[in-house]
Parts: C-alpha cells; sequence; structure tokens
C-alpha cells in the first residue's frame, strides 16, 4: 500500500544474467521509512536438479538518516515466505469469498510456503496438485492432504489456482480456466520466461508494480498483455472492472517487501536482545 501511494523509494531490480551457468543474479534496493537497504538475489533454475535452491539471497539493511549499517541477513528464507504472504494478500482481495477449490502447480519450496501462508486467511475442500516430477507431486501431496492429476484437470473448475514453476513456457491455459477463477502468476521470474499463455493473460491483471511488470515479467512482457491495477492501489480504495473473466495477480517481487520483512527480523532480534 505504501507502495502504491509513493511512499517508497525504489528504482527496477538491476539483472545481470549469468549465462555460463544458466543464471541470474539481481539487486534489489529501497528506502523506506527508517531504513533502507538492497537484496542480492541469485536465481539458477538448474539448482532443482542438483537438490540445492534455485533462489539464493542476502539482504542488508542500513539505517535511512544516517546511512549506518545495520545488519546483514540471509534472504533466501525471506524471500520464500514474502512472496507466499504476498500472494495470501492479493488472494484474500481478489478471490471470491467461496472459493473452496485450490490448484496447485508446481511442488517445491513455494508450494509449500504458499500453503502455510493461505492456512490463514482461507480454507479448501479440495486440493489438486500437479507437478513435471510426479514423484515430488505426490510427495507434496501427501504432505498437505491433495490429490495429484494432470495440470489441465487441476485447473478446470478451480477456484483459486497457484502457478509456483520454474518452467520458461507455459504449463497453465487459458482455455483452462472459468470465469470466475483467480490465478496467482509467481514463477516467470524474466521477461524471457511465462508460465500462462496468452489466453489466460486476458483476464483483469493486478500487479505489485507497474513498471517491474512491464519490464521483469515474461507472461506480461510476452503476451503484451494490459495491467488493471496494483494490489496496493486496491488495498488502498482504487475502484477497477474485472468484468465476467478470470483475474491474474502477477507477482515479480518488490525490493521493499524484503526490506520490510527484514526491518521486522531486525526488530524483534534487537528488542529480544534489549538494545
Amino acid at each position: 500500500m505504501d507502495f502504491s501511494a509513493g511512499r517508497v523509494h525504489q528504482p527496477l531490480r538491476n539483472i545481470i544474467p549469468v549465462p555460463a551457468h544458466g543464471g541470474w543474479f539481481g539487486v534489489m534496493p529501497a528506502v523506506y521509512g527508517t531504513v533502507m537497504g538492497a537484496k542480492m538475489v541469485a536465481f539458477y533454475p538448474g539448482n532443482v536438479n542438483l537438490q540445492k535452491h534455485t533462489h539464493m539471497a542476502m539482504i542488508q539493511l542500513f539505517r535511512a538518516d544516517t546511512g549506518e549499517p545495520l545488519v546483514t541477513m540471509d534472504g533466501r528464507l525471506i524471500t520464500e515466505m514474502r512472496t507466499a504472504a504476498v500472494s495470501a494478500v492479493a488472494i484474500d482481495y481478489l478471490a471470491a469469498p467461496e472459493a473452496k477449490v485450490l490448484a496447485i502447480l508446481g511442488s517445491g519450496v513455494q508450494a509449500r510456503s504458499h500453503m502455510r501462508a493461505l492456512a490463514g486467511i482461507r480454507s479448501f475442500t479440495e486440493v489438486r496438485v500437479w507437478s513435471r516430477s510426479e514423484d515430488h507431486a505426490r510427495q507434496f501431496a501427501s504432505e498437505v492432504g491433495a490429490r495429484v492429476t494432470t495440470a489441465e484437470r487441476a485447473v478446470s473448475g478451480a477456484d483459486i489456482v497457484l502457478a509456483l514453476t520454474s518452467s520458461p513456457q507455459p504449463i497453465l491455459m487459458g482455455r483452462w480456466l472459468s470465469p470466475h477463477a483467480m490465478v496467482c502468476a509467481i514463477g516467470a521470474a524474466t521477461p524471457d520466461r511465462r508460465e500462462l499463455d496468452e489466453e489466460a493473460m486476458r483476464g483483469a491483471v493486478v500487479v505489485e508494480s507497474r513498471e517491474a511488470a512491464r519490464e521483469e515479467a515474461g507472461d506480461i512482457v510476452l503476451a503484451n498483455a494490459q495491467v488493471s491495477a496494483e494490489i496496493g492501489e486496491l488495498l488502498n480504495g482504487a475502484q477497477w472492472n474485472r468484468g465476467d473473466r478470470p483475474v491474474v495477480f502477477k507477482s515479480v517481487g518488490l525490493a521493499v517487501e524484503d526490506i520490510a520483512a527484514a526491518q521486522l527480523v531486525y526488530d524483534k532480534f534487537t528488542a529480544q536482545m534489549g538494545r
């Protein structure tokens, strides 16, 4: 809400490709209230085959008034948790109150963190899971009480759909979606990667940042999709017209989400230490 109201100073992240190793390195700075800082994040999709995390990160926090360094902390877990938390906020606002059927495309870290976050806002009568790895899908499904199926059967008739894969090509087709569906598209993190096809992106599109979405979100860039609103604008009371079509929340992640989360951790730590 503060970001969309102009109370955050945040440029676009700077992303450096690492073609020799199939990765990307990003720097995400922001100034927010009493603190400023940056997250340095590495995205290596191929780490899945090495049984390593695809995202690695560190966060450096500073005082905004003097520039003094405050703390350096791990950013991988914060990335994992804040991404799911933002999705939960969007789902709470955008999904129908009576939504009961959840489809999850993906079975990795974000699938698990999203299930934990959604438990705080909704209960579901049915959870369907699909993953490019059937073994991983079955393991995750057994953890959360879900049913493993095909991507099409998972999405068809679902009220809420989570796209949480590192696939560079669409794994969710718009023709599968019901008009009332709400989609969280999380996995495609660069302009040349997409999880949703063009038909899916004809729905009402909500983002965290218009500028970031136009530059960084392959789902939007490759489909030339039109953005209806920022989630912060809607939470601040802006009016919008969804129409009789699915709504897609395309998340790319904002530096201020990391900085705000890091400040929460730092403030709690210093309070416990009596500083």
